[in-house]
């Protein structure tokens, strides 16, 4: 097996280089019923997917979020704007965290701009954190090139060749799994301080 895991790294890195979040205004105007909802979702995260026949939203999965409190219930069977945003937030973190996890992200969010009423509202928060996350992306893009570097000076005792190869991958493989490992952690002590907080007011 023959791997070249410059050009791997390069496309991965020209993909990121890709990423974009779905902007407020690309978000129909008007309710949506479900239908419509999952189109939506589909048509525009379906660069997210990591297999073409995967599913971004199912109807199952809306009515699922709304049964466990992610997601306001419908009004008339419609889903507003606010209701789209807060299923591109759930889908984002459905990779990470556990649904009682995105509930305590959420709430805060769902409860006080979800209706509106404020002067900062629900499309505001969104933009603003998504237009934040996009910077993160340079940034990220030299950290993962710095990890591969690091990652292909290991094991410089075994003959150049398949193996080495292939345990520098595996190291690769290994501080990028880490690193998530470590931020999930860093995200679950945060909401576990930020939930007894909550329960100590």
């Amino acid at each position: 097996m023959k791997i070249d895991t410059n050009d791997m790294l390069n496309s991965i890195l020209e993909n990121l280089s890709k990423i974009d979040y779905i902007r407020p205004e690309e978000i129909p105007n008007i309710d949506l019923y479900m239908d419509q909802v999952t189109t939506f979702m589909d048509e525009h995260l379906s660069s997210a997917k990591r297999y073409e026949e995967d599913k971004v939203l199912t109807k199952t999965m809306i009515n699922n979020y709304t049964k466990n409190h992610l997601l306001p219930p419908p009004v008339k069977k419609k889903y507003t704007r606010e209701h789209v945003l807060m299923l591109i937030f759930i889908y984002y973190y459905k990779n990470i965290l556990s649904i009682k996890d995105i509930e305590t992200v959420l709430t805060p969010l769902k409860e006080k701009y979800f209706s509106g009423g404020r002067e900062l509202d629900l499309v505001s928060v969104y933009d603003e954190v998504c237009r934040r996350g996009k910077e993160q992306i340079e940034p990220l893009k030299e950290n993962i090139r710095e990890t591969y570097e690091k990652a292909m000076e290991a094991f410089p005792d075994i003959p150049e060749g398949e193996d080495q190869e292939e345990l520098r991958l595996f190291s690769f493989l290994c501080s990028l799994s880490l690193d998530v490992y470590l931020k999930k952690m860093i995200v679950e002590k945060i909401l576990d301080q930020f939930s007894q907080a909550k329960k100590d007011t």
